[in-house]
């Protein structure tokens, strides 16, 4: 029989509501804070609600990473839209990371900087696997190698982590449009056949 203290289960969908929550929480808390119990009182449910879902708190952790990179994913695509050639396209996906990583800075380091999440989940492994064939498929249409793969992530990466712990002292004061096009220079840069 279940205790009449403990929330109904009432959302349509339950799994979605607890990501949700769990972003949130993440976001205030971090990973180091971040409990099932606070998970389930935020989305309005019983407190083995994430447990039936998730397992534990690595299990909700791990299914919150895939999410993170499906929208990390979608976040570069939309940067990508009406993208003039393949260099542009690459530069714009670079322009994304850093928008995901701005607006969701939590979930940008559990996705790239946490060791919380398991890496061996199927799901989680998909969602990484997708947002690493993206890149190489950016990389080779522009004609380049491993080594461009790893200067054009290197360079995204490195800018959108410097800006979200605030150490990009460049950019400090000026104004949107020549932020970004500066960082459209770095990225340019990175590509394959950049001058220098």
């Amino acid at each position: 029989m279940r205790d009449m203290t403990e929330k109904p289960y009432h959302h349509g969908d339950l799994r979605a509501a607890l990501l949700t929550a769990a972003e949130a929480e993440l976001s205030e808390r971090g990973v180091e804070g971040f409990s099932l119990r606070s998970v389930a009182k935020r989305a309005g449910v019983s407190h083995a609600a994430p447990t039936h879902h998730f397992g534990d708190v690595g299990g909700l952790l791990t299914a919150l990473a895939a999410e993170g990179f499906r929208r990390f994913q979608a976040t570069l695509d939309a940067r990508e839209t009406g993208a003039v050639d393949a260099r542009d396209r690459a530069v714009r996906a670079g322009l994304g990371y850093l928008d995901f990583a701005m607006a969701r800075p939590a979930l940008f380091r559990l996705i790239f900087s946490s060791a919380r999440a398991d890496y061996a989940d199927p799901e989680l492994l998909a969602a990484a696997e997708h947002a690493y064939r993206h890149l190489v498929d950016l990389v080779q249409a522009l004609g380049g190698d491993d080594a461009d793969v790893i200067s054009l992530w290197a360079a995204s990466h490195g800018v959108a982590d410097l800006a979200t712990g605030k150490k990009l002292r460049t950019l400090a004061g000026k104004p949107p449009e020549e932020r970004e096009a500066l960082i459209r220079t770095v990225l340019l840069r990175s590509l394959p056949g950049a001058a220098g």
